[in-house]
């Protein structure tokens, strides 16, 4: 399937898949056109001003009250292996302060699917308090069929790191790769299927339980640059109109639960509003640097930020690394080395990160939490310290960083997988004191 976009963040969209399904002049009218049901989702209170609120209005073939009551989803499937899906607290084993690094999680051999196949590594918060974030991975080789899945506590920010997947939602059809990010709104219901090329798939989730997502405000840069508003795509109205057996699968309060219907939830005929999924390619990212010394801070890398009470203190900024140039004079031009009161769990999708050469590889991942520190490797130190200084392009790479003002603490899983790099600490160890008193 191709997808079909309309761009912008944050805008006012309206679109139909039919002529004539969205009303005109009203949201609800006694009787929504074509015989369809009018609906709202709310992705905010209903308070909020007006230029953070989030609300959609849908014209679907049913309502979507219109399902089985939920139970728990062990329940429903009793052979299932105990979901590595985890939510807050996140307090199953003490949380080290420890630099820790993971190599990538294997893809299942099993058939398994999206829901089935997320393992989290680390959180923190309380999605109760609707604070926090949660980080997973996903790793799975076929799609849901007729599961539908929707996740009541937090948007889900994917970094695909191997296989194009395709979304299906309420609100239409994306799809994205290595190289692109999906952001899915709380509440909305969708399935993922591979690209029929790709058979193992595999990336990274931030769950945010906080405040959404939304474009980093630009300060004295000015009124362009970083992530564009115009490069974010959002689908066109698309519907599902498939009366079956289907499951629908929830999170909500941590917990999994299955519901059956007897139809397609993905049944919206026509919507508009701003609450709404959308698709962004982090090549189109405009990187802003420095042009005469000094690395700059690494906010200035920042595409998404979920803000906090606190002005300019995230509950979590989503950054990336990507290609760009090098060119500060009598600089040391990697990430200096650092002790953060934010806490930073990175991941990489493709090539090399320039400030570990070894050891951090696509679908892996490290934390660095509030206070630990960290910095470049052996390597990368003795390479930048004595490298000429001519104009450098990075090519070929792409890291992220998921930073959270608070603690992120990794799960009791993330500390005794195979995956763990227990000998880490050791890329630092062969840095030598270099002090010569004059």
């Amino acid at each position: 399937m191709t997808p079909k976009y309309n761009t912008g963040f944050g805008n006012e969209f309206a679109t139909e898949a039919v002529e004539g399904a969205l009303p005109v002049g009203r949201n609800s009218p006694q009787k929504a056109p074509l015989g369809l049901y009018a609906e709202q989702s709310s992705g905010t209170a209903f308070t909020v001003p007006r230029a953070q609120n989030r609300r959609t209005w849908k014209y679907r073939i049913r309502p979507s009250v219109l399902h089985k009551p939920f139970v728990r989803y062990e329940e429903v499937h009793p052979s299932t292996k105990p979901s590595m899906f985890l939510s807050s607290p996140f307090d199953e084993v003490v949380t080290t302060p420890n630099q820790l690094r993971w190599d990538p999680l294997p893809i299942p051999a099993e058939p398994t699917d999206f829901v089935d196949g997320i393992t989290t590594i680390a959180g923190n918060g309380d999605l109760f308090g609707q604070a926090g974030i949660a980080v997973h991975i996903y790793a799975f080789n076929k799609g849901m069929g007729d599961r539908y899945f929707y996740n009541a506590d937090g948007e889900m920010l994917f970094v695909p790191e191997k296989g194009r997947i395709g979304f299906f939602t309420e609100l239409g059809y994306l799809q994205a790769g290595a190289g692109e990010i999906v952001c899915i709104p709380r509440g909305l219901r969708f399935k993922i299927e591979p690209h029929p090329d790709d058979k193992q798939l595999r990336g990274y989730i931030c769950e945010n339980y906080g405040p959404q997502f939304r474009l980093p405000e630009l300060g004295p840069i000015g009124s362009n640059g970083l992530a564009n508003a115009r490069d974010f795509n959002t689908p066109v109205a698309w519907y599902e109109d498939k009366e079956t057996e289907c499951e629908i699968v929830a999170k909500f309060g941590g917990h999994l639960w299955s519901c059956e219907s007897d139809h397609s939830p993905l049944d919206v005929v026509a919507w508009h509003g701003n609450n709404v999924p959308y698709v962004y390619d982090l090549r189109r990212f405009n990187t802003i640097g420095s042009i005469s010394y000094d690395h700059p801070d690494p906010c200035i890398f920042t595409v998404l930020t979920s803000p906090s009470g606190e002005p300019g203190v995230a509950n979590c900024d989503f950054a990336i690394f990507p290609d760009r140039w090098l060119v500060a004079e009598d600089t040391f031009r990697p990430p200096w080395y650092h002790r953060n009161t934010m806490s930073e769990y990175m991941g990489l999708v493709y090539g090399q990160y320039d400030a570990k050469e070894e050891g951090f590889v696509p679908g892996g991942g490290s934390l660095h939490n509030q206070m630990s520190a960290h910095g470049p490797d052996l390597d990368a130190f003795e390479k930048a310290s004595n490298s000429d200084l001519a104009p450098q392009k990075l090519a070929g790479t792409m890291a992220f960083m998921f930073e959270s003002r608070y603690i992120i603490r990794p799960t009791r899983f993330a500390m005794e997988t195979a995956q763990l790099q227990h000998e880490y600490s050791e890329v630092w160890q062969g840095l030598k004191k270099n002090f010569r008193p004059e």
